[in-house]
């Protein structure tokens, strides 16, 4: 079946990098920020991207893992937290109020009674009430994998038609590290110790039983590595899953999308089995310390931007890197050339 995905605009591309390398400096010399600005203007077609439009999408689901006892803090948090993102009190709202972006929540799958903040920053689209243990069984039906990314697609769709153009990817769930680290063991074929961290910060004792729960989850289920859904129903989260189709219809629609940690970097993986081309999309906002990121990252063709030892989620990664995106577009757009300025390039 063929992809959905616009290739990248390699004419928008070079007429970028023809624009960065007229600058008042020696050509490549702003290192990454250059090959961000160039890598913006293939992704959306403009020769000088601007993204007044910024959004973080914000998935919330709980995890029927977390019964397992795989995380420092209990189930009630997830929904205790996603009160506290639509009050605007977390960090990723702080952040994103900086960068100049919104915050948007979606409850994908919080085992809590609908919410009822305002309309604008909330959307409620409960695929369950949390998924199913793992441990057990499969995490969702095949039929409510199909739906994470169905309700991911409309998601952004419904922001697309408001005014979208920047979406970063944000997570909240008490038990989503396990779930992200058993799609990596199992789509990435490498072992539950090379893929599990400490996630809300459990002891070493815990991190052996988290391992163990992990190793437990896929060898009950089986996931097929190579098919997205499959690997979703079987040992996901409704928040990844969402997170997944958000990522693929941003990217049919030439909308860059700003992973931010472990999480996202789940869900990004997902997408990319699903229809490869969305990993040209896709910018790493940086490297969180969950080992497994990194294998994610690397699989994904990926390089960070950023490295702050972070490992919060959602979204508070992708936020900082909004900065970087923005000053690289301005260069582009704003910095003098040699000859508007009056300086001699090189001989």
């Amino acid at each position: 079946m063929p992809s959905e995905i616009p290739k990248i605009d390699t004419v928008a591309a070079l007429e970028a990098q023809s624009k960065m390398d007229r600058k008042t400096k020696p050509q490549g010399s702003l290192g990454r920020l250059e090959e961000l600005a160039v890598s913006l203007a293939g992704m959306t077609g403009q020769s000088s991207p601007k993204f007044p439009r910024k959004i973080v999408l914000v998935a919330a689901g709980d995890h029927g893992i977390s019964k397992q006892h795989v995380s420092a803090f209990p189930a009630e948090v997830t929904p205790q937290m996603v009160l506290n993102f639509l009050q605007g009190g977390a960090a990723i709202n702080v952040l994103a109020r900086h960068a100049g972006a919104k915050v948007k929540v979606v409850d994908a799958g919080v085992n809590c009674e609908d919410f009822s903040p305002q309309v604008d920053l909330y959307h409620e689209y409960k695929i369950g009430r949390g998924t199913a243990d793992m441990t057990i069984g499969p995490a969702m039906s095949p039929t409510q994998a199909k739906r994470c990314f169905e309700v991911g697609s409309l998601v952004v769709e419904k922001l697309a038609a408001q005014g979208l153009d920047l979406l970063a990817t944000g997570d909240m769930g008490i038990g989503n590290t396990s779930a992200s680290s058993a799609i990596a063991t199992a789509a990435l074929a490498l072992g539950a110790r090379d893929m599990t961290g400490r996630g809300t910060g459990v002891d070493a004792k815990g991190w052996e039983h988290k391992v163990a729960m992990i190793e437990k989850a896929v060898a009950v289920n089986r996931p097929n590595p190579k098919d997205a859904l499959d690997l979703l129903a079987k040992v996901g989260g409704f928040e990844i899953g969402v997170l997944a189709g958000a990522i693929l219809e941003a990217s049919r629609r030439r909308i860059p999308v700003v992973l931010d940690g472990f999480i996202s970097g789940a869900a990004a993986l997902l997408a990319a089995i699903h229809d490869p081309d969305s990993k040209n999309y896709m910018i790493a906002a940086h490297q969180s310390v969950e080992i497994g990121h990194g294998h994610i990252l690397e699989r994904l063709g990926l390089r960070p931007y950023l490295k702050l030892d972070l490992r919060l989620g959602e979204g508070t990664g992708a936020a900082l890197c909004f900065h970087l995106v923005d000053g690289a577009c301005r260069v582009l757009d704003e910095m003098a050339t040699f000859e508007s300025a009056g300086v001699s390039d090189k001989v």
